[in-house]
C-alpha cells in the first residue's frame, strides 16, 4: 500500500508538473490571440491527450477512499507531505459515479462543458463595436467606461449592447448546455445543490459563506450610498448609469506604463524588498502582456508557468484601475513564488484562498497611493474611487452575479432559459445588488454573456471572500508588521496544505464569524464616507 501510494503520487507530480507548463504555453498563445488557428488546433489535441487524466485521477480518490489515511500517512512521508490533497481526494470519491460513467463524462467534456466554455472566449475576444464611427475591438471598447469623456463612455455603453446583441443566442446555448450538463452530472454525483461543489472545492463550508454573505448583504446600503454620491458628483439625479460605474471623478492621473509598472514597484517595496523585487524581475523578463488589441481576450489574468514564474495578461488603459488590475495579477505572481517549492498537488489552492496575495497587493497599493496625495482634495477623491469603483464591482457586482447564477442553475433544471429570461434574471439580481445607487434606465441586462466566469460553477463569491480576507490580512499587518512578515510568506506557501478555516486561523482570525467580514467592510465604508465627505455631495 505505501510503495503504490508513494508511485502514485510522485507520478501524478511530474504529470501535472508538465502538463501546466504546456498548457499555459497553449492558454497563452490563445488567450493572446484568438486568430491563431495553429495554436487553437493544438490546444484541442492537448486538451484531448490529457482528459483521461480526469479519470485516472477519479480513481486515485477511489482507491485513496479505501484507505486508512491515518495509517499511510503515519507510515509514509511522501503521504504525510500530501495528506491534505489525499483527504480531499478520499472526500470526493464520496461523489463519484461509477468507473465507466466517469470516463464518458469526462470524454465528452471536450465535446460538451470545455467546448461551449471555448465558443464563449472565442466569440467574445473576436467580438467587436462601433464606437464614434470607429471600429474597436470589445476589450477596448469596455475600457472606454474609464474615459474622461462621458459622451465616449456613454457611446460605448450604447455600442456595446448593440454588440452584444448579435451573439446573445449562440452565448445563450452555450450557457444553457454548460449548466444543463453541470445539473445533471451533480444530480448523478450525489450533490444536491449546485453550490455545494463549489464549496467543498474551495474548503468553505456553507456557514462560513454564509456569515460573508450576512455581512455583504448588510453593507449594500453603504455602497449605495457611494453609488448615489458619485451619481452627484457627475451630474445625474436617478442613480449612476452603468456606463458611469467606473468613471472617473476628481482629478484622476493617467499613467504611461513606465510609470505604472515603477508606482506598483515602490508601493511593493513599502512592505517588502522580496515582493518589490518581484516586479523588477516581471518587467525584466517580460512576463507581462499588457496593451489591449484585437483577438485578445479581455480582462486579466496569472498564471503560473514554472516553479516560481508567471505569466500576467492584463488590458492596461493607463487608468489607476488598470494600476490597481497589475498590481492583483503581481500579487498572484508573488503567491505562485512562494509556492515555488511544492509539488503541484501542494500547491492546489483553492479559488477562496487563491486572492489572497492579490488583494493583499490592490490594499498595499491603495494606502501608497493615499500616502502620496496628501491633501489634493481632488486627487485623493480620485483614488478613492479608484478603490472604492474596484471594490464595489468585487462585493456589489459579484453578489449581483452570485444571484444570477444561484437563480440561473435552480430554473435551468427546469429547462433552457431564454436570452429574455436570462436578460430578466440579470437585471433582477442588479436590482437586489445595486438597489437605487444604479439608474433604473441603464442597467447593463449582457453581463451573463460579458463574463467567462458562468463557465465554472460560482466562479464569483471567491472574489468577495479574497477581498475581504486580504484586507483582515492587512488589518493583522498593520497592527503588528514584523510577526506579520515572518508568517505571511508561509501562509501564501500553504494555501494547498489546509481549508479556509485553518490558514485563518493562523492569523487569529474566525471567517465563520461575521464579525470578521463585518470589520473588512467596515474599512471600506470608512473610505465611502470619506468620498462622500470629499465629493460634498451632502448625502
Amino acid at each position: 500500500m505505501v510503495a503504490t501510494a508513494e508511485e502514485v503520487v510522485e507520478s501524478f507530480n511530474r504529470l501535472l508538473t508538465r502538463m501546466r507548463r504546456i498548457g499555459s504555453y497553449l492558454h497563452g498563445h490563445t488567450t493572446t490571440d484568438a486568430t491563431d488557428a495553429a495554436a487553437a488546433g493544438t490546444l484541442s489535441r492537448y486538451q484531448a491527450g490529457v482528459a483521461p487524466f480526469a479519470t485516472l485521477d477519479g480513481r486515485f480518490d477511489a482507491w485513496l477512499a479505501r484507505l486508512d489515511l491515518d495509517e499511510l500517512t503515519a507510515r509514509s512521508t511522501v503521504a504525510a507531505d500530501h495528506a491534505y490533497a489525499l483527504q480531499r481526494g478520499a472526500d470526493a470519491a464520496t461523489h463519484q459515479m461509477t468507473e465507466d460513467q466517469e470516463d464518458l463524462a469526462a470524454e465528452l467534456a471536450l465535446t460538451g462543458g470545455r467546448a461551449w466554455a471555448k465558443l464563449h472566449a472565442d466569440l467574445t475576444a473576436r467580438l467587436t463595436a462601433t464606437v464614434d464611427g470607429e471600429v474597436l475591438p470589445m476589450s477596448v471598447v469596455r475600457g472606454l467606461a474609464t474615459d474622461p469623456d462621458p459622451a465616449r463612455r456613454e457611446a460605448a455603453y450604447h455600442a456595446e449592447l448593440e454588440a452584444w446583441d448579435g451573439v446573445t443566442v449562440p452565448l445563450a446555448a452555450a450557457l444553457n448546455a454548460f449548466k444543463g450538463e453541470a445539473n445533471a452530472l451533480n444530480r448523478r454525483r450525489g450533490w444536491d445543490d449546485a453550490l455545494a461543489p463549489a464549496l467543498v472545492n474551495n474548503g468553505v463550508t456553507p456557514e462560513i459563506l454564509g456569515a460573508m454573505q450576512d455581512a455583504v448583504v448588510a453593507s449594500l446600503p453603504d455602497w449605495q450610498r457611494y453609488l448615489r454620491a458619485k451619481a452627484t458628483l457627475l451630474g445625474h439625479s436617478d442613480g449612476l448609469p452603468w456606463w458611469d460605474l467606473i468613471a472617473p471623478v476628481g482629478t484622476p492621473k493617467r499613467f504611461a506604463w513606465d510609470e505604472a509598472t515603477a508606482s506598483v514597484r515602490d508601493a511593493f517595496a513599502s512592505y517588502s524588498g522580496r515582493l518589490a523585487g518581484l516586479v523588477d524581475t516581471a518587467v525584466t523578463d517580460a512576463w507581462i502582456d499588457a496593451e489591449p488589441r484585437a483577438g485578445k481576450v479581455g480582462g486579466a489574468y496569472c498564471m503560473s508557468v514554472t516553479d516560481g514564474v508567471s505569466r500576467v495578461l492584463c488590458n492596461f488603459d493607463g487608468s489607476f484601475d488598470s494600476v490597481q488590475t497589475l498590481a492583483h495579477e503581481l500579487g498572484h505572481a508573488y503567491h505562485n513564488l512562494n509556492l515555488g517549492d511544492r509539488t503541484p498537488m501542494q500547491r492546489n489552492t483553492p479559488m477562496a484562498l487563491a486572492e489572497t496575495a492579490s488583494i493583499f497587493c490592490e490594499t498595499i497599493m491603495v494606502q501608497a497611493g493615499l500616502a502620496a496625495v496628501g491633501d489634493d482634495v481632488g486627487g485623493r477623491l480620485a483614488l478613492l474611487d479608484g478603490d472604492l469603483s474596484g471594490a464595489c464591482q468585487v462585493v456589489v457586482d459579484i453578489h449581483s452575479r452570485f444571484l444570477f447564477e444561484r437563480a440561473l442553475s435552480t430554473e435551468r433544471q427546469d429547462g433552457v432559459l431564454s436570452v429574455e429570461r436570462l436578460r430578466e434574471l440579470m437585471v433582477e439580481a442588479q436590482v437586489a445588488a445595486y438597489g437605487d445607487g444604479l439608474d433604473p434606465r441603464w442597467r447593463h441586462r449582457d453581463m451573463w454573456a460579458v463574463k467567462g466566469h458562468y463557465f465554472t460553477a460560482f466562479y464569483n463569491w471567491p472574489y468577495t471572500f479574497g477581498l475581504l480576507f486580504g484586507i483582515g490580512l492587512y488589518a493583522e499587518f498593520q497592527r503588528d508588521p514584523e510577526r506579520f512578515r515572518a508568517g505571511y510568506d508561509d501562509l501564501l506557501s500553504a494555501t494547498g496544505l489546509g481549508d479556509a478555516a485553518t490558514l485563518a486561523a493562523r492569523f487569529g482570525i474566525d471567517v465563520a464569524d461575521t464579525a470578521f467580514w463585518a470589520a473588512s467592510l467596515q474599512v471600506l465604508t470608512d473610505r465611502i464616507d470619506e468620498f462622500v465627505d470629499a465629493a460634498g455631495s451632502g448625502i
